[in-house]
């Protein structure tokens, strides 16, 4: 049993981005675990640019912005540990195994989770046909094609318009490929709408919404798709199928927070975001412990992982030198069109201002963000569109967060304008 006042579980953008923080905020004794054999996580595969322009107003790669990080977690003297799977963690005990050291215990002082997401697996949509080759999820093809340099096929269909399949269908035109289609069941797209131009109009791409794909084809190898129109419950309408022919399918069906050392740990988590439930400091409800990035909520733009990793770094730091603190909290509702805000709590003892992060359940336009405190309107924003693909924001200013946290109850929900 070795003692660290600081794990950092996860050495990808917002781990990097939460050891830095912590370093910054006088806490010396950090150790980050990656189970990859290098620093970077999703990020070293994401060659396309568009990275960087919030936290270091410039375009960078994804590898290039994980650089960033790593030259500055590296010039702080910070351990990492790559090649490292933590198993558990019970009683701010980390368990993890590397090839090096074997099986080895670590007791933390504070724990920050930083594990990232993985993607919906093909089981999770449940399409009929048999196990027939090129059925791949987008991040694995990603992966195939920028650090395996393999193609995964030539005729390609994208079911999800999720960022990383819009990103994919343009990645996959230019290896060579064509790509038949975009299909989205829902009437309007997962994605970042930069991505939608950038990576389909540009390149003439369809992009079919209220559509899905209920057949795959082939013996060996993926021939076909069958794909149908949906109605307003999302069910396939019978006489609207239609077969198009392709060698591979890509799933961009959405993506999980990485939770099940959170599960077993007994962290409370949200049955929307799949993330742990936590509060301003970005604690959840084991003492101690943090969640940032998107093991907490899935994020659109990396600079929103790493702002929010930073905090969650910043405050862990603080617990430690504070020997620890509990506080009283506030919850804060979602309803109305908000699907979701982290955080869920507020502590009431809590100084300054805050920030929370959204998404909606629908598009909606000409509407304001509103933030309710015991039924009154303590702040809002006005937004003249809002889609589910785009995170949205609401910051308070010093004194409309005192109001908060000496509120009975608080919502977030969307108004009319």
């Amino acid at each position: 049993m070795m003692d660290k006042n600081l794990i950092i579980v996860g050495g990808g953008p917002a781990g990097l981005a939460a050891a830095k923080a912590a370093y910054d905020a006088g806490e010396r004794d950090i150790l980050i675990l990656e189970r990859e054999d290098r620093a970077g996580g999703i990020l070293n595969q994401c060659i396309h640019n568009g990275f960087g322009l919030h936290t270091f107003k410039e375009e960078l790669t994804g590898p290039e912005y994980a650089a960033r990080y790593e030259r500055e977690v590296a010039a702080r003297g910070i351990e990492i540990k790559t090649g490292t799977t933590v198993l558990s963690i019970a009683d701010k005990t980390v368990a993890c195994v590397n090839a090096e050291d074997g099986l080895t215990h670590y007791r933390a002082k504070a724990i920050v989770l930083a594990c990232g997401c993985r993607e919906r697996p093909r089981g999770a949509i449940n399409i009929a046909g048999c196990r027939a080759a090129g059925v791949f999820s987008a991040g694995t093809a990603q992966k195939l094609i920028n650090i395996d340099g393999l193609m995964p096929g030539k005729e390609v269909v994208i079911l999800g318009s999720g960022d990383i399949g819009l990103i994919m269908a343009r990645r996959m035109t230019f290896q060579g490929a064509k790509v038949k289609a975009v299909i989205e069941l829902m009437p309007y797209s997962s994605g970042l709408n930069r991505n939608i131009v950038q990576c389909l109009q540009d390149f003439d791409i369809p992009l079919r919404f209220s559509h899905t794909v209920v057949a795959i084809n082939g013996k060996k190898r993926v021939s076909s798709v069958v794909v149908a129109a949906v109605d307003e419950k999302l069910r396939p309408i019978a006489g609207t199928e239609e077969e198009i022919a392709c060698d591979t399918l890509l799933l961009s069906v959405g993506l999980l927070p990485e939770n099940e050392i959170a599960k077993t740990y007994g962290i409370e988590l949200s049955p929307v975001t799949g993330g742990a439930i936590v509060d301003d400091a970005l604690m959840t409800s084991k003492e101690g412990v943090f969640a940032c990035g998107n093991v907490l909520h899935v994020h659109d733009l990396v600079d929103f992982v790493s702002e929010e990793s930073e905090r969650a770094g910043a405050s862990a730091a603080a617990y430690i030198a504070r020997g620890g603190e509990l506080s009283d909290c506030v919850a804060i509702g979602a309803k109305d069109g908000v699907r979701y805000a982290v955080p869920q709590l507020v502590r009431r003892g809590g100084e300054g201002a805050l920030g929370f992060k959204m998404r909606v359940g629908k598009v909606a336009k000409d509407v304001k963000i509103v933030l309710e405190c015991d039924g009154r309107e303590v702040a809002s924003r006005r937004r003249q569109i809002v889609t589910p693909g785009e995170m949205e924001t609401l910051t308070l200013t010093a004194a409309q967060a005192q109001i908060l946290r000496g509120a009975k109850e608080a919502v977030i929900r969307l108004a009319e304008v």
